[in-house]
């Protein structure tokens, strides 16, 4: 039991590094066969050929996430951690057979590379994130809660500019919030503008609150990973 646990929790010997390499190999080649059957007109023998991999990496990955689960000291740990609700989501649609496709969450099991590979810099600068995130929780939390306060009332603000100017854009607040979303986050696509001299002077407005939805959480995190990276090397 504790040689299985060594080889699927731990990458320090051969075996243990040869079974985490292949499976993130496994992992890369079905992302890009999940890229690949996004192509149209695509022939029946590619189609079948991508199916029969999708269902054979699959069964690999549910072999592989039911082997953690065995040999995990807390059970519930392993279950319910980052990495093993990835497993689970990017699996559970094949079975369930419902519309959703997640099988594109398992490019987040490349994160364990690092562990893998030893990349002790970026495993250190993984930590300082985490860190620093923990750090930050409150203002983050406190800023999202604004910022989609702020959201809300800029779709209320330019519905009522707008509305009557071009009912066919902005037929009720749910429409307009697309145009808040755009324009607060300052990327403007510029399928949805107002022509009203009240919804252009409420845009300039709403822009200026968007550079500041921009920068302010990117100033709390900076801060905080630069506080979370003088705590870490105080330890070391």
């Amino acid at each position: 039991m504790d040689r299985l646990r060594r080889i699927v929790e731990e990458s320090d010997t051969l075996a243990g590094k040869s079974f985490d390499l292949t499976i993130q190999f496994l992992i890369i080649c079905s992302l890009i066969s999940f890229s690949i059957g996004t192509i149209p007109d695509l022939s029946e023998t590619t189609i079948a050929i991508l199916d029969l991999f999708e269902i054979v990496t699959v069964i690999i990955f549910t072999l592989e996430y039911l082997l953690r689960v065995f040999v995990a000291r807390i059970k519930t740990h392993f279950i319910f951690s980052f990495f093993g609700i990835i497993d689970i989501l990017s699996i559970l649609p094949f079975y369930l057979a419902i519309g959703m496709d997640l099988r594109s969450l398992r490019a987040f099991r490349i994160l364990r590379l690092v562990k893998i590979l030893k990349l002790a810099r970026y495993s250190s600068a993984l930590r300082r994130f985490r860190l620093a995130l923990t750090k930050a929780k409150e203002e983050l939390i406190l800023f999202s809660m604004l910022t989609l306060i702020t959201l809300y009332m800029a779709g209320v603000g330019i519905y009522y500019f707008e509305n009557s100017a071009q009912p066919e854009y902005f037929q009720s607040i749910f429409h307009s919030l697309w145009w808040a979303v755009t324009t607060l986050t300052t990327v403007g696509y510029g399928d949805m503008y107002p022509i009203t001299m009240g919804g252009k002077i409420f845009t300039f407005i709403v822009l200026f609150i968007g550079l500041g939805v921009v920068a302010i959480p990117a100033g709390i995190v900076a801060s905080a990973l630069s506080e979370a990276r003088e705590e870490l090397s105080g330890e070391e």
